[in-house]
């Protein structure tokens, strides 16, 4: 993977751990990050070999830097795996499609499996960030059928996904897997609130996860501004929890808004550190903005927000609407004043978020937490060694 070190991003962290569990052999590239610069480590009896990778990029020839360089890397840390340990499988983990180029190596050379772990839709997301289709949007769409055409099976997180892997990749959608990025439900187990994080105020509001072009959280401060100066609510405060290519633009817009007394940009947090803080909070906000990239995709934070209990305000749109139905407020799209009037809807009616809170814990205990999705995750790698009765002994 590329955009991510392990063990931070917690999907792919799983579906190692998963299958470690279940008898594979697993090891891992990835990028180093804040609190994860050693290059190579052995964790639950995971390899993970990690990589340079210049951050928070925000340019298109930026990114460009960053996926070569970060391709370049894969290739050499995939040679010192595939010495050092072996392996039947490569598990690719987009952003970027680029990583399909190593893919297409070991296929041709060593014929290994390819597995294509879809993460973002790179179509919509580029549209997303403000981008036209051109020169770079057509190599988009080059390596993301090159993608499909070389997995063997691919591996999606929502039913939005499978089908522009059906449709728009031609993958077989016998070869396609849902396997929903669902929280463990061990780890966002109830804990106390921590009244001091709502430094003196009365509510807290709580946002956590990516903050760049297209997760809209210059909607929110906008919200928030709305409510704190318009409707003169001095009694809430917000947390904001994570990092992003927008986070100090981000903060200098809340200093122009004149929002610092009431917001609170944590930047990244250790996972016990961001539970608590939402454990304390009253209500959760998903402020994405609505486009085709958003719209398709299954957000996590709305999954953790969940997990906990919390009552959830977001823009209405077909995956966010899926994750929480009724553990969810939905607001006009992108309307910044509609999403206040139902965060603060919310605030004054405590019986209803509690409600909302109860239902939404159990829909993750029912339906999505991640032993559903690990099934999932097994059933596709069943389906990828059939043919070869020889790696299915050795796996299982």
């Amino acid at each position: 993977m590329e955009n991510l070190p392990v063990p931070l991003d917690r999907r792919v962290w799983q579906e190692a751990t998963s299958l470690k569990k279940k008898g594979y052999f697993v090891s891992i590239i990835c990028p180093k990050g804040k609190g994860y610069e050693k290059r190579y480590e052995v964790i639950d009896g995971i390899h993970i070999y990690r990589h340079f990778l210049p951050s928070e990029v925000k340019t298109t020839l930026g990114y460009c830097f960053e996926y070569l360089m970060a391709l370049f890397w894969e290739f050499f840390l995939s040679l010192k795996v595939y010495f050092r340990h072996g392996f039947d499988t490569i598990h690719a983990c987009n952003p970027p499609d680029l990583i399909c180029l190593i893919g297409l190596f070991y296929k041709v050379f060593f014929d290994k499996k390819f597995v294509f772990d879809h993460h973002d839709i790179n179509l919509e997301l580029y549209l997303a960030k403000g981008k036209r289709k051109d020169l770079f949007y057509i190599l988009l769409v080059f390596f993301e059928k090159l993608t499909f055409k070389l997995a063997d099976i691919s591996i999606a997180p929502n039913v939005s996904y499978k089908k522009i892997a059906v449709e728009r990749g031609k993958m077989d959608s016998e070869k396609v897997f849902i396997v929903r990025s669902a929280p463990k439900l061990e780890k966002f187990k109830s804990i106390l609130p921590n009244y001091s994080l709502k430094n003196k105020k009365k509510y807290l509001v709580g946002y956590v996860g990516v903050m760049g072009k297209q997760d809209g959280v210059d909607y929110l401060l906008r919200s928030i501004q709305y409510i704190v100066h318009t409707k003169r609510r001095k009694d809430i405060g917000f947390v904001l929890i994570g990092r992003g290519s927008e986070w100090e633009s981000l903060k200098e817009y809340c200093s122009n808004l004149k929002l610092e007394e009431f917001v609170n940009f944590t930047g990244r947090l250790s996972d016990k550190d961001m539970i608590e803080y939402l454990a304390t909070c009253d209500v959760c906000v998903n402020p994405d903005t609505v486009n085709e990239f958003n719209s398709k995709s299954t957000m996590n934070k709305v999954l953790e927000y969940m997990s906990l209990g919390k009552p959830i305000v977001q823009f209405d749109m077909i995956e966010g609407r899926y994750s929480a139905r009724e553990a969810s407020l939905y607001a006009k799209a992108n309307d910044e004043v509609d999403f206040a009037e139902k965060i603060l809807e919310l605030l004054s009616d405590v019986k209803k978020s509690k409600k909302m809170g109860i239902y939404g814990r159990k829909r993750i205990e029912e339906k999505l937490q991640w032993r559903f999705s690990e099934q999932e995750l097994f059933k596709a790698y069943r389906n990828l060694f059939t043919a070869n009765s020889k790696l299915l002994r050795k796996n299982y």
